[in-house]
């Protein structure tokens, strides 16, 4: 019965999903976008990420919530879920005039901001991560990075983007860092597909 549920609910979640593309796509979601909306990070309630990209949704506003997949370990057993890359927060596509439909949504804390206003998302790094998440790029959570050896990715779905180099056992990370909200994410790279940026 419970299998059945799950199920059931990632069989809603990907309609949902399935509707918001082609919502996007219909809006105008790529290069030819109304140049008056900008992208920005909605603040969340703890774990409402999912809930709120879909009442958005609903409510035909353009919204991006990067999720990567990771395996939790109990006892007992082993499991996959899916978890927010920016846990707490979703990016919206709005003009100035949506913002208040984007604050009375349920669960929505406020807008990021910076100096007074709404702070706005410049389109290539919401462009990055879309890059990334759809080319298969090996993208988790990680804190927020300032200093380390800044190198450039050349080779694969983020080439050109820029981040900090970090070594984890036998893997080569870059951290690639969207510093409006002061969150950072791994990427999984080898040697080969890294330069130095001098």
């Amino acid at each position: 019965m419970a299998k059945l549920r799950r199920k059931e609910l990632r069989r809603k979640e990907k309609d949902m999903n399935d509707l918001c593309e082609l919502s996007e796509q219909t809006t105008g979601g790529g290069a030819s976008r109304d140049l008056a909306a900008h992208w920005y990070a909605a603040y969340t309630c703890v774990r409402h990420e999912r809930k709120v990209a879909h009442q958005l949704c609903e409510r035909r506003v353009q919204s991006f919530l990067p999720t990567y997949r990771s395996v939790r370990r109990w006892k007992d057993r082993r499991k996959e879920l899916e978890l927010p890359l920016f846990p707490g927060y979703v990016f919206v596509r709005v003009e100035r005039d949506q913002y208040l439909a984007v604050l009375k949504t349920p669960s929505v804390v406020s807008l990021v901001s910076f100096h007074g206003g709404p702070a706005v998302i410049p389109d290539h790094e919401i462009d990055l991560l879309r890059r990334g998440l759809s080319g298969n790029a090996r993208m988790e959570h990680h804190p927020y990075l300032q200093v380390g050896r800044r190198v450039r990715i050349t080779h694969g779905p983020l080439a050109d983007t820029e981040g900090i180099l970090q070594r984890r056992k036998d893997r080569l990370r870059v951290i690639v860092s969207i510093s409006i909200l002061m969150r950072s994410v791994a990427v999984a790279v080898d040697e080969s597909e890294i330069e130095p940026v001098f």
